[in-house]
């Protein structure tokens, strides 16, 4: 009977075969099935004899159980077991078994075995592992508490869960890297909880979480929890000037701008503090100031800016000092004296050409004066010597009148005169009496 041919299977212990030319071969030992989807289970056989018969038998085993039968074949003929007859599908001389549809109570150890008959009997078989799974769903992470927290002050757990899976293995992922135990970082047994001791800046990023099991992987939605932190980093910085450490150098009549910044979450609130006559008070509330030297009495002004995290409840400060130097007053005296002298001489030209353009329509457009009847002359132009000294001394004015009462220039002229003779003229003539020099060497001799 098939009860007896079983026990005589099981009492071999399914040795790995006789060291006949008989092989039987297996992709894998174990297989990973899904529920409710087929499963093949592929089994290869090769023997160098003659065989009359070839007969293949598949049993069952689970743990701790005697195994049980669900088919055979001798031929090509299939004898099941009318209990697994709609489950189990053989189609010999292929040993490979199909499991349709396959279930979680189908997990277990399947057994084949070949029996080769022909000169003699040759025996091999083979045990497969077949686990059986259902697919994850996509996880789903929560954040505790989820309105954030301040850093070294609370804690931050994290859970991820998945709506159907069995045997379901838990990932953490931190910025798309896999997240391992430490001192901040604790995770519970299965691996679904991430426990954050205490909370620091340095936990700010992605985090997701990856479900898996042997038949199926799925990864949640990234989550950035919200942690509060800072200030951190307070600077002051400026669009002009010269910065050396923390004193700032600018120029008379330079605006600038300085802005203060710091890292914080939420965002800081700003306030600029001057500092005058060893007093203090507030000018200006935010992140920017503007300074217009010009405006400034002193030479140099002390600044501080603060910032204020009002959910962590820290604050901090930077002081600075703005130097005004007087590069900007000489350049702005240079500037004006280029005005200056460039209007100056804008002036000046001006008049001059102006000037000779009206002398010049005098001259030309004005009436001759003269007594009636009189010819009117010009007075000739007297030469004067090549060396200038020739030309110095004391010059006497003489005018003689005619019998009419009208002057007349004397027949001869004193030494030097280039005056012709009998030249009359209708005005004041001038007798030039030369050398003074020459003529005290005459008396002295």
């Amino acid at each position: 009977s098939w009860i007896r041919m079983f026990l005589v299977l099981f009492s071999f212990r399914f040795y790995a075969g006789i060291c006949s030319a008989l092989r039987l071969t297996v992709p894998s030992h174990t297989i990973h099935g899904i529920e409710g989807q087929p499963l093949h289970l592929t089994v290869d056989y090769n023997f160098n004899t003659t065989a009359s018969e070839i007969q293949i038998i598949w049993l069952f085993e689970k743990p701790q159980s005697i195994p049980k039968y669900l088919l055979s074949s001798v031929n090509q003929s299939v004898v099941p077991d009318l209990e697994y007859k709609h489950k189990f599908t053989l189609i010999p001389p292929n040993a490979s078994l199909m499991i349709n549809p396959l279930h979680v109570t189908d997990e277990g150890n399947y057994i084949v075995k070949v029996n080769v008959h022909g000169n003699g009997t040759i025996s091999a078989n083979q045990k497969i592992q077949v686990t059986v799974d259902v697919p994850v769903t996509k996880p789903v992470v929560q954040i505790e508490p989820s309105s954030g927290v301040v850093e070294y002050v609370g804690n931050m757990t994290l859970t991820c869960t998945v709506g159907k899976g069995t045997r379901v293995g838990y990932q953490w992922m931190k910025n798309g890297k896999p997240m391992h135990a430490s001192s901040s970082y604790t995770f519970s047994s299965n691996n679904d909880t991430l426990l954050i001791v205490p909370v620091m800046k340095e936990d700010i990023g992605n985090y997701s979480c990856l479900a898996t099991n042997p038949v199926s992987a799925m990864e949640s939605e990234i989550i950035a929890p919200t942690i509060f932190y800072g200030p951190y980093g307070l600077t002051v910085n400026s669009d002009k000037g010269l910065k050396v450490g923390e004193v700032f150098t600018v120029d008379i009549g330079e605006a600038i701008l300085f802005d203060c910044s710091a890292d914080s979450n939420p965002p800081n609130t700003y306030s600029w503090i001057q500092r005058a006559d060893n007093t203090t008070h507030v000018i200006k509330y935010g992140p920017h100031l503007e300074v217009v030297s010009e405006k400034v009495a002193q030479t140099t002004v002390d600044y501080m800016c603060c910032a204020y995290n009002n959910v962590t409840g820290k604050r901090d400060e930077t002081h600075f000092t703005v130097i005004i130097t007087s590069v900007g007053l000489e350049k702005l005296a240079q500037k004006g004296k280029s005005l200056s002298s460039l209007a100056v001489i804008t002036g000046i030209s001006l008049f001059l050409i102006l000037s000779m353009s009206l002398l010049f329509l005098w001259k030309r457009y004005r009436p001759h004066k003269g007594r009636p009847g009189a010819d009117y002359r010009k007075a000739q132009t007297f030469s004067g010597h090549e060396n200038a000294m020739d030309d110095f001394g004391i010059y006497e004015f003489i005018a003689f009148p005619d019998p009419a009462g009208v002057p007349t220039v004397p027949s001869q002229s004193g030494s030097g005169s280039d005056f012709g003779q009998g030249q009359d003229l209708h005005s004041t003539v001038y007798e030039v009496i030369q050398h003074i020099p020459e003529q005290q060497e005459d008396h002295q001799e």
